[in-house]
């Protein structure tokens, strides 16, 4: 199909931890896709989308989803037996891709550099720390650093956790535990199989949360990162053999952590977006800028690839 005009359903919304930003991110699709002369259906996810999307017919579906179940292969499935054409990865990148532990069994035995780590029952962390402190505690499944606990001798946790501590121990049965890396966090999307730029993301307070990455003002975005080349071009390495590894389409977002008293050997890889935002102050749109690519020519671009 050439450039339309086309008919693209926008999928937004839905029940996750990240539906006011998925809403953001689909919003913006929409505003753009119309801008360069394409009808637009927006759809918020409910348990009828399937019914309605039989109802719209449209050329192609644009899955501004974040989290599950947009994220998670469900929704992948649902328009794979539907056949209907989407953004993004397909069925089985995105059921490994949103589980971290998974992730890492795809991806280590290929050399990529990640943290070690391994899953816990939230309950045993009453009784013991599952690695020495400092650590990381996070869900396997969600994004946008939802539910995201850094342990330290410092915290107000506990030594062991206390069960009426607030934390992610609370809300989840099961984590995944890292070895904590100091250092920097830095990104890198990869379009349409190409590795774009390295953004270093700098909170003004705590660390790069959830708040801090939706709220304007409060993470600055320092892009390209001011980091050596040898560091910015592992970055792209990384992230783009991450992506093809994973078999992830359209857009990906790689997530970074940086000890910069280490070198290259200070750079993990923390996990893989396959549904990258798509905000007004998201990391896809703002490294395809600097390259020239303006956002409405980026969402066309992606609806063009799912084509």
């Amino acid at each position: 199909m050439t450039r339309g005009p086309w008919h693209v359903a926008v999928l937004m919304g839905g029940w996750s931890a990240e539906r006011s930003v998925s809403l953001s991110s689909g919003e913006g699709v929409s505003k753009a896709l119309e801008s360069r002369g394409h009808k637009v259906t927006r759809i918020d996810m409910d348990r009828d989308v399937a019914l309605r999307l039989a109802e719209v017919k449209p050329d192609v579906v644009f899955n501004a989803l974040h989290g599950v179940p947009g994220e998670d292969g469900t929704v992948q499935g649902m328009l794979d037996l539907i056949g209907l054409k989407y953004t993004h990865s397909g069925l089985a990148t995105s059921v490994i891709a949103i589980d971290k532990q998974l992730t890492k069994q795809a991806l280590m035995p290929h050399g990529i550099p990640m943290p070690g780590g391994h899953m816990v029952e939230s309950e045993s962390l009453y009784r013991a720390d599952p690695l020495p402190r400092p650590y990381v505690l996070k869900p396997v499944n969600e994004g946008s650093s939802v539910g995201v606990a850094i342990v330290t001798e410092e915290s107000n946790f506990g030594n062991p956790i206390a069960r009426t501590s607030k934390g992610p121990w609370q809300e989840f049965d099961e984590l995944l535990a890292e070895p904590y890396i100091r250092g920097r966090e830095l990104t890198t999307a990869v379009l349409a199989d190409e590795a774009l730029l390295v953004t270093e993301l700098k909170p003004k307070s705590g660390f790069y949360d959830f708040d801090a990455k939706y709220t304007d003002g409060m993470t600055d975005h320092i892009c390209p990162a001011d980091i050596p080349e040898e560091i910015a071009e592992a970055c792209r390495d990384i992230a783009l053999r991450a992506h093809r590894l994973l078999g992830c389409k359209g857009a990906s977002r790689s997530d970074f952590r940086w000890d910069d008293e280490k070198g290259v050997a200070g750079l993990f890889l923390l996990e893989v977006n396959t549904q990258p935002g798509m905000t007004p102050l998201s990391l896809v749109p703002e490294q395809a800028a600097k390259l020239g690519i303006d956002y409405a020519e980026l969402v066309e671009r992606m609806v063009e690839e799912a084509l």
